[in-house]
């Protein structure tokens, strides 16, 4: 064994959100740890997060927050009663960050750069005795009579080598941003023990659409619309509030839809599915109908492709045109009562065909994981395996877009860094 192999109380293999936390939570209950990182620096995917400004919880009352919570909600109810997004701020208030809390709740260091998170989370682990092994990839779990024990890992050079541990936090992320170093290895390590791993698929992610009015209208964001998106005759998402969306060259993305695609269940993408967006969300049907019949009075002699400057982009205009299905030369005073009803219903409900995601290239999260039936809420312990913890994405949990994936993230690795 080489002289750096060593014994440790605690690996936990992932330097990123949650395995950072899990290490510093064990070390100050007086653990000896190691940190093991297939990066060159912890904190790879977390420096990328809110657009590099690093959302880091938010700060909404807790039966909101759990009910942010997409897939086993009920499972995070423990940790996030023994780690709260309450907590959260104040770890990192008492840690030297200064912390911001702006519009939906969403917290942010002070000064917008996720690099002060990481360096902060740094600094705990290293005053609290930390081996930090970079460049240092696992490559298996070591166990004996249904316990885990260690890990085998790879070094810099490329040897192998076996690290002794009482117990092993597996905290390797998900499949999305595969750039950052996840690449689904904790779903390998918990597979090879027998730990049941549901379907992966990207999550927080755009979504691509049919036919090409998102490519005829890349660019265009609007702003204060809803959306919904049904199944059949079945609704499976609607937007409470109103917010922003884009078109781009695919389909559409912005903050609307990455929600919109955390609560689409995989299999849906293989049925007939619909995006609508309401326009204008501010107006009933019957509002909407006399405005549009105001603005048509006081443009009876313009064509109709040139009566709806004030109620759509210009970009927007000819599509809708199309949509409606009337003559665009046609003077808007021969506008019929049922073509003024398409325009409408087409304003409140915009119709797209989806077709699918965007990759884990794109995605913010990944939706599925390891299962939460084998795995104690509590201790995040695993029931098939003695001294082995699962903490963060690599979990069959996730969340809408607003920190409460990192709050995911800081909770569970707490609990796991608690118990292992």
């Amino acid at each position: 064994m080489p002289d750096n192999a060593g014994r440790y109380d605690i690996a936990v293999i992932g330097g990123g959100a949650a395995g950072m936390m899990a290490g510093i939570t064990a070390l100050e209950r007086g653990r000896s740890a190691v940190i093991i990182e297939k990066n060159g620096k912890l904190g790879k995917k977390l420096f990328l997060t809110g657009k590099g400004r690093c959302n880091l919880t938010n700060a909404c009352p807790e039966d909101e927050l759990r009910r942010h919570i997409v897939s086993n909600e009920k499972f995070m109810y423990s940790s996030l009663k023994r780690f709260s997004n309450t907590d959260v701020m104040d770890f990192f208030r008492e840690s030297g960050l200064k912390i911001k809390t702006e519009r939906g709740g969403r917290v942010f260091p002070e000064s917008d750069h996720s690099s002060d998170v990481i360096r902060v989370l740094e600094k705990r682990l290293r005053a609290g005795g930390a081996d930090i092994r970079l460049n240092t990839r696992a490559v298996k779990l070591l166990t004996e009579n249904g316990k885990c024990v260690g890990v085998t890992v790879s070094g810099e050079d490329g040897k192998e080598y076996d690290i002794s541990t009482e117990s092993v936090i597996v905290a390797t992320g998900g499949l999305s941003y595969p750039s950052t170093g996840s690449t689904g290895d904790g779903y390998r390590f918990a597979a090879d023990q027998g730990i049941s791993v549901g379907e992966l698929s990207p999550s927080l992610v755009p979504l691509e659409i049919k036919g090409d009015i998102c490519r005829r209208l890349q660019g265009l964001s609007l702003k204060n619309v809803r959306i919904a998106v049904k199944d059949g005759n079945k609704t499976i998402f609607h937007s409470k509030d109103t917010g922003e969306m884009l078109f781009t060259h695919f389909g559409v993305s912005g903050p609307l839809i990455l929600t919109a695609s955390s609560e689409i269940p995989p299999e849906a993408y293989r049925r007939d599915l619909k995006l609508y967006i309401d326009l204008k969300p501010a107006l009933g049907v019957e509002e909407l109908d006399q405005r549009v019949q105001r603005d048509f009075r006081e443009a009876m002699n313009r064509e109709y492709r040139n009566s709806l400057s004030k109620l759509l982009p210009s970009s927007l205009i000819p599509v809708m045109v199309e949509v409606t299905r009337t003559d665009p030369d046609k003077k808007v005073n021969s506008v019929t009562k049922e073509e003024r009803s398409r325009l409408v219903n087409s304003l409140k409900a915009f119709e797209l065909e989806i077709k699918g995601t965007r990759g884990f290239e794109e995605a913010v999260i990944t939706k599925g994981g390891i299962s939460v039936k084998e795995t104690d809420p509590k201790t995040l312990g695993s029931k098939k395996v003695g001294g082995l913890y699962f903490a963060g994405e690599v979990l069959d949990v996730d969340a809408h877009t607003g920190g409460f994936n990192l709050q995911i993230a800081w909770s569970t690795g707490y609990a796991a860094g608690s118990f292992a």
